[in-house]
Order: structure tokens, then C-alpha cells, then sequence
């Protein structure tokens, strides 16, 4: 029998690391997490990795995913459209610690990375996740298990609950503060039913569907850089949401770093299909 019950509320994906998000009703879930998230990347001239924290604009691009390709949209930019077929020459690329193998998206999105981020010094690239790549989590939070994920930070999915975000909007508004939304803290799946940061203390989650189960493993708490702070409409940033959660949310057993979430991994049910409105159960961990 279960620890306890919830419903999955939302869902999200990031196509392009660090650019706007995709809401969807349903999607297939594969091992690096829900599919698309995090398959391309935008990085300098060098093949780093590049994100709102150093370009907080990133987030006004929109990503967008039909039948065509990967469309990009900006303000005052003409879209351009990737073939979802669209696999480049080989160029390595660093993600944080990894370097590894990505394709090349070609010139014309290069061109149009530049002509909107207009960064002085920098050349952009568009690269996407090669099938010849592997990427590991950190098998010191995973338990040994080898977890891979694309370009996402470290793990393929990150789980929030609602009521987090509720009593975060309430300790604004009593503090004269504006309410802030979800897209600032970029979850993939949100759930009801728990408490708030209930999340915090799971074990796992399964989602029974009529072609099987799927299983995650709730294996870290995702620390948070400066990127919450950004208004994801006037890509200004400032410092409320960070000192807000600092108050309240500093984990010790995360050397007191801020934490809002918990990064999972895909331990069953590749290839299943996740959907809002979906019931999951779960199981809290034993210390």
C-alpha cells in the first residue's frame, strides 16, 4: 500500500535548454526524461553551454514542435524552422563537467542565434543531442543506477508540488511582493495532493497506465541558482523570489544551498505515455 496518493497537474517541456518551455497535456516519457526536453542546446563559439544565468533573453525564445520540426520564434525575428530530421556534423560540447559529441544544427539557426542574442564577443551555435552520445547522472545521488539524461542539468525529470509554489506566492504577497509563476522555476511534472515540498521526502512515484507502469526515483533536491529570479515576460531579473526562499528554504543537508524540487530519474516505463490528470502513488523515504 502506498505512502500516499496525487494527481499530476501539469507538464512541461524545455526543447531547447534555457529557452521558453512547451506546457503539454501528455507525453512519452524515455529514460533521459520527457521527450524533446533538453535535445538542443545553445552554445559560444567554443562549444559551451550557455543559459539565462548569462543571457537572461534566452527565455524569450519560443520554442515550438509540429509535424514540420523544431520551429524557434523571437521578438522581432522571422521563425526558423529545424527539420526534426535534421542531424549535423558532429562538434563536442561542454555541459557543465561533460563533454561530449552534439550535431550541429547549421549555419542559418547560427545566424539567427546571433541576430537575436547579439552578444558582443560571442558566436552562437544551436547543437542537438547526438544518438552517438551518453550522458550519466551523478550515480552518487542515483545509487550506483546509470540514469541518462540529455541537456538537462544533471537528472531527466524535475518534480514540484503545486502547494510549494502557493505557500512561496503567499510568503510574497504577505511580504508586498507580486506572486510569481511556475515557468520561473521550469519543473517538468507538476503534482496535487501533497503538501508543500512533500516532494522533498518521497522515495518514488509510479503511475499505473493500461500499457504498464512507470516508475521515478526521487534522487536529489534541485538547488537553485539565479535563474527563479528572472521574469520570464520582461527578462529582467531581481531578487526577491532567491531572497524569499532563502528564508525558508536553505536544506542543511544541502549545505544550506536554496532547494525548490526534486530531481528524478526514469527507473521503469520507457516508452509509456505520462498525462495531466493522471493519479500517481508514492512511497516516503525511510532515514
Amino acid at each position: 500500500m502506498a505512502d500516499c496518493t496525487g494527481v499530476i497537474t501539469q507538464l512541461f517541456i524545455y526543447p531547447v535548454k534555457s529557452c521558453a518551455g512547451i506546457e503539454v497535456s501528455q507525453s512519452v516519457l524515455d529514460y533521459t526524461g520527457l521527450q524533446r526536453d533538453r535535445e538542443w542546446m545553445i552554445v559560444d563559439q567554443y562549444g559551451m553551454f550557455l543559459t539565462q544565468r548569462q543571457i537572461p533573453h534566452m527565455v524569450w525564445i519560443t520554442p515550438e514542435l509540429n509535424a514540420e520540426g523544431l520551429i524557434l520564434r523571437a521578438p522581432g525575428q522571422a521563425d526558423i524552422t529545424i527539420a526534426l530530421d535534421k542531424r549535423g556534423p558532429s562538434r563536442p560540447v561542454t555541459v557543465w563537467r561533460d563533454t561530449l559529441p552534439a550535431d550541429d544544427m547549421g549555419d542559418a539557426a547560427a545566424k539567427w542565434l546571433d541576430q537575436f542574442l547579439a552578444v558582443p564577443g560571442k558566436q552562437f551555435r544551436l547543437v542537438r543531442f547526438s544518438v552517438q552520445a551518453s550522458r550519466i547522472s551523478s550515480t552518487l545521488w542515483t545509487d550506483g543506477i546509470d540514469a541518462p539524461n540529455m541537456f538537462s542539468d544533471g537528472f531527466a525529470a524535475l518534480v514540484i508540488t503545486q502547494s510549494a509554489l502557493d505557500v512561496l506566492n503567499k510568503r510574497m504577497t504577505e511580504a508586498g511582493q507580486l506572486p510569481v509563476s511556475m515557468h520561473r522555476f521550469r519543473p517538468n511534472i507538476v503534482i496535487e495532493g501533497l503538501d508543500a515540498h512533500d516532494e522533498d521526502d518521497l522515495k518514488n512515484m509510479r503511475i499505473h497506465t493500461a500499457a504498464g507502469l512507470i516508475e521515478l526515483s526521487m534522487v536529489k533536491p534541485c538547488t537553485r541558482c539565479p535563474i527563479p529570479n528572472i521574469d520570464p515576460f520582461t527578462a529582467q531579473s531581481s531578487p526577491e523570489v532567491s531572497e524569499m526562499l532563502r528564508s525558508y528554504r536553505s536544506l542543511s543537508r544541502m549545505d544550506g544551498a536554496i532547494c525548490f524540487g526534486m530531481n528524478a530519474i526514469v527507473t521503469g516505463g520507457a516508452g509509456l505515455t505520462l498525462h495531466t490528470g493522471q493519479p500517481f502513488e508514492a512511497d516516503y523515504k525511510i532515514e
